[in-house]
């Protein structure tokens, strides 16, 4: 691990600190391209600007560009280090926006001392950007935070702990239930963990089907349950009107357990008391809820899912959040809504159902790969990701009216991410 360790903090610091760049998209070699680019011939987009806003996305990046936003405090497994201490994953972000959809990206860490600061910092500088992803902020700031910017902001604002986790959730979770022979509209569902990711899954579970008072969420203390005062308005929403109050309680028979949580929380006991064929997505990173061999030990008929790559069917935004932007800013969408949110479920869904390209095989290193247990979501190496999302969240915002402009004729026939 010491080597690992090693090789990560050389990778981010050779042979240039950090991880994204600017690159210049204009030349700059003689005094006339000075000229256009700065004084006097910038006047003339400014104008233009001025007049009217949206030539802003004529004459500069703003429509390619989004800003990766956060205060540091909920940095993946890592707790509450700071805005400065989130900066490499912040970068990280922005290197997987260009990598996998092309779009420039830029790190920010805001430091602040109320929630309405955070706000206001945002909100003052939205303009400058297509969209604004928020990333590592803690539950529940992280719901007040991203309610409020998406009123105050006309560009899409995605909070994508949430909703980039709910979104490959759903779509994984969808077609293993497929296989499983189960609806939705029937599961039994166990959500250990009521956080950001949690509620976002679970509320977008429901948007897709599940049953509001099938749901037993737990937190540190429990089951949540309507006999309990010590809840946020966020966690009320799925306060069950149960006796239930562990999970040994509501795990028998449950269909789906959905972990978002900690490591080894989940026994092999209270696993074996699922229904029949189970399915249980333990996402906590980097160490699941159950380990994958010892649950595949203990249920032969059970459907698994966890956060990392080196098991079958990682759960991982990466499959969804650079291409849900890159089709919002491409019709200029003025927010992410739940019919794109469900359009890219859709769209991640069906491309598992496909046969699987020869160079995403090599990139996964393995021999085959076919719609079943072993496979139920995409490689995030899949070039099709790109092109499928991204039109179908385009063609979602269009339909649902918060797109401003038109998609271009062949849109993606020939787009590559860079």
């Amino acid at each position: 691990m010491s080597n690992f360790r090693e090789q990560a903090l050389h990778y981010h610091a050779h042979p240039v600190p950090g991880k994204i760049s600017v690159e210049l998209t204009k030349p700059a070699e003689t005094v006339k391209d000075l000229a256009l680019a700065y004084s006097p011939g910038v006047a003339e987009p400014v104008r233009e600007i001025a007049a009217d806003p949206a030539a802003a996305y004529q004459y500069t990046g703003k429509g390619n560009m989004v800003a990766v936003i956060s205060n540091g405090t909920a940095i993946l497994g890592l707790g509450n280090l700071g805005p400065l201490a989130s900066k490499p994953v912040m970068e990280g972000k922005a290197l997987l926006f260009k990598r996998f959809a092309g779009l420039d990206s830029i790190d920010i860490e805001v430091k602040h001392r109320t929630t309405e600061d955070f706000i206001n910092t945002v909100a003052n500088i939205a303009d400058t950007f297509g969209g604004i992803n928020l990333e590592d902020i803690k539950a529940p700031e992280c719901f007040e935070i991203e309610k409020a910017l998406i009123e105050r902001c006309d560009i899409p604002v995605f909070h994508d702990d949430q909703h980039g986790t709910a979104i490959v959730t759903a779509a994984g979770m969808l077609n293993a239930l497929e296989i499983q022979g189960k609806d939705i509209h029937d599961a039994i569902i166990v959500c250990l963990g009521a956080g950001a990711a949690a509620i976002a899954c679970m509320e977008l579970l429901i948007k897709c089907g599940a049953q509001r008072e099938h749901i037993y969420m737990l937190d540190r203390k429990g089951v949540i349950h309507t006999r309990r005062d010590d809840l946020n308005e966020y966690k009320k929403l799925f306060a069950n009107n149960t006796d239930k109050r562990t999970l040994l309680d509501v795990i028998a028979e449950a269909d789906v357990f959905v972990g978002v949580s900690g490591p080894d929380l989940l026994k092999p006991e209270e696993l074996k008391l699922m229904a029949d064929k189970p399915v249980v997505f333990a996402c906590s990173n980097p160490d699941p809820e159950i380990h994958p061999e010892l649950a595949h030990s203990v249920r032969k008929d059970l459907i698994m899912a966890t956060g990392r790559s080196d098991f079958p069917n990682q759960v991982n935004n990466v499959l969804c959040f650079p291409f849900i932007f890159r089709g919002a800013l491409d019709v200029r969408a003025t927010a992410i809504n739940d019919e794109m949110k469900i359009a890219a479920v859709e769209a991640i869904r069906s491309i598992a159902k496909e046969p699987v390209p020869e160079e995403v095989l090599r990139a996964a290193d393995v021999e085959s790969l076919e719609f079943g247990p072993q496979y139920i979501i995409p490689k995030p190496m899949d070039p099709r990701l790109l092109p499928r999302i991204a039109k179908a969240v385009a063609h979602a915002a269009i339909e649902s009216g918060v797109a401003q402009v038109d998609l271009p004729e062949n849109y993606m026939a020939h787009h590559k991410a860079q």
